[in-house]
Order: C-alpha cells, then structure tokens, then sequence
C-alpha cells in the first residue's frame, strides 16, 4: 500500500503504485498515475490527467497537472506526462496540454528542476535537464536533453532550445537556441559553445573540435543563415567522427520558425 499521511486527500480513483508516499495536505486528483517509488511532498497538489513515472521527488508546495494558462481552453482533458527520476523543488507550476497542440505537457528523465519553475501548457522537456531557479517556460516550449536554463529566464512561447545548450542567468529569449551553444543577456546573444559540458558529457577531442568548427561557421565568419547552412554540410562529411553532432544542428537550423540566436 501506498504511504499516504492522514491529513492528505487522495480521490479513490487515482492509481497510486505501492512504493508512493504523500505528504501531509497533498491533495491527488481522480486522475492521476504515479509510479513506484515517486515521493509527493507536503501540501503539494496533484491533478488533471497527469501521469508520474518511477523514483520522482515532488517537493512541498509544488503545482502539478492544473489546467493550462490559456484563454482559449475550455476543460479537454489534456495531459501532463512526466517521466522518471526527476527532481521538482518548492512552488514549481506544470500545467496540461492544450488541443492548439498535440494537448500534452511532456517532461523526461532524470531532470534538475529548481523552485519556482513554471513550465507551460504544451511544453516538450528532454532528459537531463537543469532549469535553476525561477526559469519560465511559455507554452508550446521545446527544450533538448542536458540542456541548462540559468535562473530568472523567462523563455517566449514556441521556442526551441537544442541539446547541450546553456541559456545564461536573467535572460530574455525569444528566438531559438541551436544544440551545443552558449546564450545569454537582455537582448540575448551568443557567447561561445558549451565545452565544458561537453567534455563531462565524455564528447572526444575530435567531436569537440568540430562542435567548436560549427560554432565558428554560424557566428564568427559573417555568413548569412543560408550560407552558413551550406558550410556545415560540407564539415558534417569533412568529420565523419562528428556528422551526427553536426547532423543534428543542420537539421536543426532547417526547421527553426522563430529564427536563431545570433
């Protein structure tokens, strides 16, 4: 049976695997899923069609499954699903999805989330990830693995962040972030790639080089996009060790809609 603390209102209909313990004042909703292992945290409230993978720790005061912040929605039973092993500190806000889009809220495995974090209706988050103190994410919110948010940012809705970026403390984005790279500031820039998570991440010497090559040809040698974009085909079968690294920017930059942070 479930760990559940006398003062908590847990509705009969919620699926609450064995190994779940809830704090006191936590309230579950009708339809919510936790799995095993997962800890709700005092006074915490958990609704809405939300789904809660294994070994998560939800702490005190956290907001998880409201209905999203949106005027245009009108109660579908939208989702959030979230996955396993993540930290979600004090006060942070998941909402649902919304039928504007695919109408889920997803967040992966084993991420850092701070407190205060909001995380918006329709928002896709990777694995790995830290979004530090008071990050705020818009809906509709895209955000690769091993991504780092510093805190105090508020990123605009629709925004895509690629794997491996660093978005720095107190920034205000409002354009796409490619994977690898280092932005930061009010107006946001770029400011180099992110090489020392690179290097912890075990990326070699060589796939460093080339990310570094990349970097270079996007922000430092004057070209236009479309040029730039030329450039990094040619490096992607020039480094055969590091196509896939390269690969990933290129396909990156061809489906970004809000444009780059240049």
């Amino acid at each position: 049976m479930a760990t559940i603390h006398p003062t908590a209102l847990v509705d009969p209909k919620a699926q609450l695997a064995d190994s779940v313990s809830v704090g006191p004042y936590a309230v579950i909703g009708p339809n919510v899923v936790i799995g095993e292992g997962t800890s709700i945290g005092a006074h915490c409230v958990v609704e809405g069609h939300t789904t809660i993978g294994r070994d998560n720790q939800i702490f005190q005061f956290a907001s998880i499954g409201a209905a999203p912040q949106d005027k245009k929605y009108r109660g579908e039973p939208t989702q959030l699903i979230i996955g396993d092993r993540n930290t979600i500190r004090e006060f942070c806000t998941f909402n649902t999805g919304t039928t504007q889009d695919e109408g889920i809220t997803r967040v992966g495995d084993d991420n850092w989330v701070m407190a205060y974090v909001h995380v918006a209706h329709d928002c896709q988050l990777g694995n790995h990830l830290i979004l530090a103190n008071n990050a705020t994410l818009a809906g509709h919110v895209h955000v690769g693995d091993w991504v780092i948010v510093g805190g105090l940012t508020g990123v605009h809705q629709f925004v895509r962040i690629g794997a491996h970026a660093m978005v720095g403390f107190q920034t205000r984005l409002a354009q796409d972030v490619p994977p690898f790279m280092m932005v930061q500031g009010n107006p946001c820039e770029a400011s180099g790639f992110n090489v020392e998570g690179l290097r912890r991440r075990g990326f070699s010497a060589e796939r460093i080089a080339a990310v570094k090559q990349l970097y270079k040809i996007i922000y430092r040698q004057g070209l236009t996009l479309e040029a730039a974009k030329a450039q990094l085909a040619e490096l992607a079968l020039a480094r055969p060790e590091a196509q896939a690294d390269v690969q990933s920017v290129i396909d990156f930059l061809a489906t970004a809609t809000r444009g780059i942070v240049r």
